[in-house]
């Protein structure tokens, strides 16, 4: 016995068990059949959504990934630009096959690593302290995807000269987003690979196994290395915030002994970590000219930690995948690398080079959320239409896409110049430009990053903040960035300290790069605009740091932003001159130039960074808070 009801727009049914109902090709077809046997035997053959376990015909379709090299023309448009075409054809093939590999079984397995997290095993069954990091299957793949990609291997093998650096850039670039975080083992590998290649032969001999694993092709060979700098104190300041102590022994090794509060990639095989020697008395020297550099084996041939304890993991908001923890290192083996006292000035070149990584890192994150939501908006329909038909959304998307091509060129410039560095073929312009664009490219990028992704989020809709999509994950990774390797305002102030310790040598280099790039530009009807105002930034940049000595400290985080804008405008304009340009080409230039480049000179002329607007802001902050016990 079948009953059928139909109060106003609702529609119900109840049937006999056993009966089965068959699916309608419309609901529409089915609701008007309803109508107008309300009442009767309706038999077996119609299908109303939305009863027992009926949920409906629609489903959203989810976003996809296409191939992530050829779909972009800015990566593939500059590589073909700078690259000889002796070396571009075969750097070109390679990057295309693996552009689709990151699209498919290498997201697959970087979606596992992000429902995967790793997990520590302090204590086995008995109580014995085992100290068991565990990590996902694709975390472990990873591992061995990298060494056979080559990923760190192309950079120290220079078979493409100076463009091997470059190279290796855009192929990071093109894994970041794919790789479950394993970007961050290889960019503290990659930055102990090149501080092994810069060390005196009397160190660098020493270390020689280390470095061909470091940069070895064979996964069962490879190696990876984990940077350990940050301790209680935290920050950037290592000078005063390292308190691990270094004892000599006989046979030549020092033991090591001290906490590191935050140690990324703690499953690497080796580690960098920075000590203070005791002398004969159990003294150390102060600041930063009492540390040196030690190299160390994670685990010892016995296969137990070297001395190490694993006291947790942190518990982060992002990068999760990451096994970060904080490590006591107890009479640590470990090899002094260094001269004495000159640590910090042994780490630069890996600071240099995990800084460029972490600005991949963020690239990847800017580039990944618009692949996603580029093809999204081409699936997704509201009102009646595709949301890529609805100018608004597409001017949105290409706000987010003008600000990535801008990182993204910048990115690539910063590759370039290190390739010249790595060949020791750089200029004196070249490396003061490189010494200044590092922590500008990585301040920018990473926290222009959140914005960008922040908007891509919404893109999606409610979709954009469902975990189970992989999409908000995207947006919690990026915002480590902006911390790691130094936050924007310790990086703004290591910009003044550049240009300092080269007596405005670095700026002057800036200034003459940035003209050489708009100089022939000029004469192009469709950029002169562009090149005018970029010349006009330029100017009033040389002009600021001139005449605003007394507030540049105030003044650093809007003065490194004005850097960064005004030469990726410059970078931008250069493209577009290109032989092969298009005219999209054309128009992220003129789009980008046609913002204000120069935030620190209107901050200036608002009075922002007088000693009455710094007082203001110190009582804003802290207008009725009262000093706790």
């Amino acid at each position: 016995m079948l009953t059928f009801r139909c109060p106003r727009n609702n529609l119900y049914f109840l049937r006999e068990c056993g009966n089965s109902l068959r699916r309608k090709t419309t609901v529409a077809a089915a609701a008007e059949r309803s109508v107008g046997t309300c009442g009767s035997d309706l038999g077996t053959n119609l299908y109303i959504p939305f009863t027992r376990a009926k949920i409906g015909d629609f489903f959203q379709p989810h976003p996809k990934l296409g191939n992530t090299f050829t779909e972009d023309p800015l990566l593939k448009g500059y590589l073909r630009r700078v690259i000889p075409h002796k070396f571009f054809t075969e750097i070109s093939s390679d990057l295309e096959k693996f552009g689709h590999r990151v699209a498919t079984d290498i997201y697959e397995l970087h979606l596992e690593c992000d429902r995967n997290p790793p997990t520590l095993e302090q204590y086995d069954a008995w109580g014995n302290r085992v100290d068991r990091l565990h990590t996902c299957h694709a975390w472990k793949k990873m591992h061995d995807i990298s060494a056979e990609e080559g990923v760190i291997a192309i950079a120290y093998e220079r078979q493409y000269e100076q463009f091997s650096r470059l190279y290796q850039i855009a192929k990071m670039s093109l894994f970041q987003a794919s790789s479950g975080l394993y970007g961050c083992p290889l960019a503290m590998t990659d930055g102990a690979a090149k501080v092994i290649e810069n060390l005196p032969d009397v160190h660098r001999n020493s270390l020689q196994t280390a470095y061909s694993r470091l940069i070895s092709r064979e996964p069962s060979k490879f190696w990876t290395s984990g940077q350990w700098m940050t301790e209680r104190r935290g920050g950037s300041d290592v000078g005063h915030g390292t308190e691990t102590l270094a004892q000599a022994q006989s046979d030549g090794t020092y033991k090591l002994y001290g906490y590191k509060w935050f140690s990324s990639a703690t499953d690497s095989d080796i580690a960098f970590t920075l000590a203070r020697t005791l002398d004969v008395d159990g003294k150390s020297v102060a600041g930063s000219k009492g540390l040196s550099l030690f190299y160390l084996k994670v685990v010892q041939e016995d296969g137990c930690l070297n001395n190490i304890q694993v006291q947790k993991l942190k518990n982060k908001m992002g990068t999760k995948q990451l096994p970060t923890a904080e490590l006591l290192l107890d009479g640590t083996v470990a090899q002094k690398v260094s001269e004495e006292g000159r640590g910090v000035p042994a780490i630069a070149s890996m600071l240099t080079v995990s800084r460029i990584h972490t600005a991949m890192m963020s690239l990847g994150c800017m580039r990944r959320v618009l692949h996603l939501a580029r093809d999204y908006c081409t699936r997704r329909e509201a009102f009646g239409k595709r949301i890529c038909d609805y100018p608004l959304h597409m001017q949105t998307l290409a706000h987010m896409e003008v600000e990535t091509r801008g990182a993204e060129i910048l990115v690539l410039e910063v590759g370039r110049l290190l390739g010249l560095d790595d060949c020791n073929i750089a200029s004196e312009t070249d490396l003061l430009l490189l010494r200044l664009l590092t922590p500008v490219v990585k301040l920018y990028i990473s926290k222009q990053s959140i914005g960008v992704i922040s908007e891509g989020l919404e893109s999606f809709g409610g979709q954009g903040i469902i975990e189970d999509t992989g999409i908000p994950a995207i947006l919690r990774d990026a915002q480590i960035m902006p911390i790691w390797e130094g936050t924007t305002n310790i990086l703004s102030l290591d910009v003044l300290r550049a240009i300092m310790k080269t007596e405005g040598r670095v700026l002057k280099a800036f200034y003459d790069a940035v003209q050489d790039k708009v100089s022939a530009a000029s004469k192009r009807e469709e950029l002169s605009q562009c090149c005018e105002n970029i010349q006009k930034a330029a100017d009033e940049i040389l002009k600021f740091a001139k005449n605003s000595t007394d507030s540049i400290d105030v003044a650093a985080r809007d003065f490194a932003f004005s850097l960064a804008k005004t030469y990726i405008g410059a970078l931008l304009v250069e493209h577009a001159m290109w032989t092969e340009a298009s005219p999209l080409d054309i128009a992220t230039a003129q789009r980008w130039c046609a913002r204000d480049m120069v935030p620190v000179v209107c901050q200036q002329q608002q009075g922002r960074y007088s000693k009455a607007a710094v007082q203001t802001d110190y009582e804003l902050v802290m207008e009725g808070y009262q000093p706790k016990l």
